[in-house]
């Protein structure tokens, strides 16, 4: 890796939030599904992830308190275990996370959504880094929270989804949690 791309990967670290991820110690205690509960939405929800056909959004609703957060993370836990491929060693289904908080700073606006999923992106996906940095070198103010989030999702996330595209045809779709997108 270049100076320069070295460069560009350091700032995308400092942008990304490290404490939107599912599994971070700000999100502590986490919430997760009990065993046994949710069982029948946790299968629905599987069996549409499973299918290496489609591309789909699944879209949780409902009122504050009724577990949607614990859906989220049980979804991403078990897709953290999953392997893209068997014969690779990190790639994995599930691509990157972004839980929202009203309680963080950096957590409750969309301005870094793209970068942390991104990161997250890359360090599951490494041979996507140079498509990442390259956008970063070719625009640094794309990393810049003011930034439109329509010119940060296709620089920043869709052409690196792109790339991989072509290389994971036949493989289970990459999953992304969003969560509290209404904080």
């Amino acid at each position: 890796m270049s100076d320069w791309d070295q460069a560009a990967w350091q700032k995308l670290s400092e942008v990304a939030v490290k404490g939107a991820q599912y599994n971070s110690p700000q999100r502590q205690p986490h919430p997760k599904c009990l065993e046994g509960t949710r069982v029948d939405l946790l299968n629905y929800i599987y069996t549409i992830l499973d299918n290496p056909e489609k591309n789909q959004l699944i879209w949780l609703h409902g009122t504050a308190g009724v577990g949607k957060s614990a859906v989220a993370f049980t979804v991403a836990e078990r897709m953290k275990g999953l392997k893209v491929k068997e014969q690779t060693s990190k790639e994995r289904w599930l691509a990157g996370t972004f839980f929202f908080s009203r309680k963080h700073a950096n957590r409750c606006t969309t301005g870094n959504l793209f970068a942390t999923l991104v990161y997250q992106l890359a360090n599951n996906f490494p041979s996507i880094k140079d498509d990442v940095t390259r956008a970063i070198r070719e625009n640094p103010a794309i990393l810049d929270v003011d930034m439109s989030l329509e010119d940060q999702m296709e620089a920043l996330f869709l052409q690196p989804l792109r790339g991989l595209q072509l290389r994971l045809r036949g493989c289970p779709p990459l999953v992304f949690v969003v969560d509290a997108l209404d904080e």
